[in-house]
Formats: C-alpha cells, structure tokens, sequence
C-alpha cells in the first residue's frame, strides 16, 4: 500500500513498506472474474463450458489471483465468483489469507453457483460490520456490505478525534437480456442505496465515505449510471481521466456474449461532504427519466407525450390514464414491473398541489424535464440538516482520486484485444488519497 507506480502493463503496485516521504494511499480493484460455468469454450457448442475442465480453470484463476497479489490492492472486490466450487473456494482463502487479506463471499440465491467475493487487507483495516443483501428477484442478484475503519496512520489523520470509516459496497447487477429488465436493474441499484440508508440509521453513523464497487451492466449512457450521479456519487476512472459523460466512448470494460464492447466495470465513491438529493426523489427522477426515454424512443415530442398520458381526459392526466400509460410503456403489469405503491408514489411526486389531476405545467416540470424542478439550494430536498451550527465541526475522512487504470491497457483506448483470456472484463484499480473533511457536527446520522 502506500507508493504507487504505474508498470507497462499499466498494472497499479502499492508497495507493503510505506514510503516516508509519501502519503499512504487505499487501493481499489474490481474485477469480474468470470465463472467457469459461464464461460464458452466453444460458441459452436454452448454447453462446452470451462468448468468441464479443471486444467483450464484452475490455470485461469491461478493467473487472476497471481495479477490480483502483485497489485496488493487495500480492496478486492470480485463478481462471478464460483462459489459453488469448493476447489476455487479453497485457491483463493489460501492465497489470499496467505497474503494479509480476509475474505466476505456471498452466493447467488437459488444455488446459481457464483457469486461475490470481498478481501481486504488486515494491516491496513479493521472491519466494523459485514452484511448481505438479497434483491430476492428475477435475477437472484446479491450485494456485500462491508464497514471499515482504517487501522494504519495518515499524517493528516492523527487526530483521534477524525473519524476514519468507510462503506464498501460489491454487487453484480443484472445483465438486461430484454428493455424491461433495465427497470430491474435501476431497482437493485435503489434497494443498494435503500440498504446503504437504512444501515446509517440503524447504527446511528455520521457521513463516512462510501464506495460502489462491482459490475453495473450499463453504461455511462444508462440509467443506473445517471441515478446514482443524482445521488452525488463520482465515477472515479472518469474523475481520474477528467471524462465527461461526452467521453463514454473513450474507455470500455466489458466485451459480452453478445460480441459487444462497452463499460459497465465501475469504483463509485461518493465523500462524506457531498449533499445527496433526497433518495425517493432521485428514484422518482430516474423512473421518469426511462419513462421519456422510452416515448421518445416512439418518436413522441413532449405534447405527444401529454396526449399519450391523459388518455381519458381532453385537458389534464388522470390517474388512471397515467396507470394505462405506464402499462402499455411496459413499465407495469408483469413481475418485473414498479409496484403498486411505487406506481403510486410516481403519481404524488407528479400531482404537485395535489388536486388528483396532473395539468401540463405539472408534466412538463415533474414528468418530462425533472431534473430542472429541484434545484441544488432548494434545501428541503437535501439530506444535510440546515438547522446545523456551521461553527460546530468535526473532522472526518474523504478521498480524492489520484490514478485509475484498466487492464488491459487496449480498453483505455475504447477497444478489446484479441488475445486476452483473464476474463470478459477488465481489471479496473483506483488509488485514492484520503483526506479530511469538516462536517457539522449536527449533520443528520
């Protein structure tokens, strides 16, 4: 950990002595290692499938772990991990509790055979608290949540006082095979956050740092990416490469089944000092976001999109017109679809004086361009307490991104080599260099 340098392999290394004249920095890798029960050995025989052969994966993951003990990385964070195989299982506790590293795995529910895999090293950390989440949904998805608190000196942390915890996050969200899986994807992410939320509470923390890690199956062009930049949180290989969203074309991470390449392998951090935008209403924003995609997709400008949604109703919308819609959008009435109560929500945070009839000035701020109805200094609307005494601070840490690398180095280019075998995804590491922050100590816990 520590001194970091960049090899030609554009590997990260973080050196195990500290450098005296250099600030220690935490490492964060995630990697989606591939399951040998997914991966095709033959796409002229699908059921030809690594795990068939011992040789071929033991050699694979010897080689993965290999990569993943030379970068030394503070935070391993592996999806498709085969936990169903008590081999594999046993390779990796090894090789890494040999290393310094404890290790958090979570299955798949339904006994899918892989799953997710947290390590992180001992010397450097303390683990608080370990929890799991299951979506419990048509994917048989999972979460890890991992509480830390680092157990090594930063020059600028001696101070006892300074809270030095973090949230670590590691999840596989699902591939969308069809349109309306998206909408169960931008669920898992809003069960995270609900998750993440509701953990804060229940232990009474104040703000800490917070990283999502792991294998968000969209893109920068997504939903799931725009909802949880509604809630603050910063892709760190874009804030290191200074990337806009105009640059998604620029790097890539996956190259899936389908033959298509594209980023989906994400490190989100969000600071403790950040304000986030009430969670309901970034889910109510992010819903309606797909809700315009999808009409605009059908070529509908925004009074189309009106008469679309008004249906029984010659000057406003009404709620059962608005249900219709939703339906025939596909965004209702099956499984995979909002609730009843999230349908219902949707419709409160539309009908803003609340007279059951949603007029076109309500659409058109509150349906077809939300973004622009909250704005940052609109204070009810964020989480931080405004009551607070700003003279009244503490001290807590935070990070700054200082280097992101993807391996390997052909996908920081937007293209994927031919003659890579770790995996289908890339490797992407993120050193961070923690810093303090001034919070007021009245913030909301």
């Amino acid at each position: 950990m520590g001194r970091i340098s960049r090899t030609r392999s554009y590997a990260i290394m973080s050196s195990i002595q500290q450098n005296q004249q250099q600030q220690p920095c935490v490492t964060c890798t995630t990697f989606n290692i591939l399951a040998p029960i997914y991966k095709r050995l033959n796409h002229e025989d699908q059921s030809c499938r690594e795990s068939n052969y011992k040789a071929c994966w033991l050699a694979r993951n010897q080689s993965i772990l290999d990569w993943l003990l030379y970068e030394r990385s503070s935070i391993i964070c592996l999806q498709e991990f085969w936990i169903g195989n008590e081999e594999l299982v046993s390779l990796y506790d090894k090789r890494l509790g040999a290393a310094g590293y404890v290790n958090f795995k979570l299955g798949r529910t339904n006994n899918r055979g892989d799953g997710l895999l947290i390590a992180v090293q001992k010397e450097y950390f303390k683990v608080v608290n370990y929890k799991e989440l299951h979506f419990n949904d048509c994917g048989d998805r999972v979460a890890q949540l991992l509480h830390v608190e680092l157990a090594f000196p930063f020059s600028q942390c001696q101070n006892s006082d300074i809270r030095k915890q973090i949230l670590i996050v590691n999840t596989h969200l699902l591939f969308p095979h069809a349109s309306s899986l998206c909408l169960v994807r931008l669920h898992q992410v809003y069960k995270i956050l609900q998750y993440v939320e509701s953990y804060q509470k229940e232990y009474q923390l104040k703000p800490l740092p917070i990283m999502l890690c792991g294998d968000w199956n969209g893109s920068k062009k997504g939903h799931v990416y725009k909802f949880l930049r509604s809630q603050s949180f910063v892709s760190s290989y874009d804030a290191a490469h200074h990337y806009t969203d105009a640059d998604a074309h620029k790097w890539v991470s996956h190259r899936n089944h389908h033959g298509n390449i594209c980023a989906v392998d994400f490190i989100w951090l969000l600071n403790p000092d950040k304000y986030q935008r009430l969670l309901k209403i970034s889910w109510s924003e992010a819903v309606f976001g797909m809700f315009k995609d999808l009409l605009r997709r059908a070529s509908l400008t925004e009074r189309d999109a009106f008469s679309f949604l008004k249906v029984d109703n010659e000057n406003c919308i009404t709620y059962s017109g608005f249900c219709e819609a939703l339906k025939q959008l596909n965004l209702i009435g099956h499984c995979h679809g909002l609730s009843v109560e999230e349908t219902k929500d949707l419709w409160v945070q539309a009908d803003i004086n609340g007279n059951g009839v949603i007029d076109y000035k309500e659409f058109l701020q509150q349906i077809w361009n939300p973004e622009g109805s909250y704005q940052r200094d609109d204070k009810k609307n964020w989480q931080h307490d405004d009551e607070a005494n700003e003279n009244e601070e503490e001290q807590t840490i935070g990070f700054n991104v200082k280097d992101a690398v993807l391996f390997p180095p052909e996908v920081e280019k937007g293209r994927w080599p031919k003659h890579y075998s770790l995996s289908d995804h890339a490797r992407l590491t993120v050193v961070f260099s923690p810093t303090t922050t001034k919070m007021p100590s009245h913030a909301p816990k």
